[in-house]
């Protein structure tokens, strides 16, 4: 089994509902994501997969969320826009780009999403 990891940053306003600490209140992170693929081989050419297209695909899917108050964006209306939600939120728009890019062969495995030097939220897919 082969893994490549590519990273990336974004920076959003959010506040967490009923969460009754300091949190509630608006305020934002410069979020660290890391994104984990796998693949069973590498192709003809040895590559598990471009890592500028694995950058490109996870940089489409920052745009999403980069500068933005997550709290107004639809998929966060009804979830709380925590950094376990933004894991999955940036893993849910990720994985198709990677398994279309790579015919298939290639999987996101996580999604890591950094909201400060100490604290993180990964989803496994």
């Amino acid at each position: 089994m082969y893994e490549l990891k590519v990273t990336n940053h974004f920076a959003a306003a959010h506040n967490l509902r009923e969460f009754y600490g300091k949190c509630e209140n608006l305020h934002g992170h410069n979020w660290f994501v890391e994104a984990v693929v796998r693949a069973d081989d590498v192709n003809g050419i040895g590559l598990v997969m471009d890592f500028g297209i694995l950058k490109k695909h996870l940089n489409e899917v920052l745009d999403l969320i980069d500068h933005k108050y997550l709290n107004e964006l639809d998929y966060f209306k009804e979830r709380n826009p925590s950094s376990e939600n933004i894991a999955y939120f940036i893993f849910a728009n990720l994985a198709p780009k990677v398994a279309e890019s790579s015919e298939g062969r290639v999987r996101l495995h996580s999604v890591s999403a950094w909201e400060s030097d100490n604290a993180a939220a990964t989803y496994i897919g």
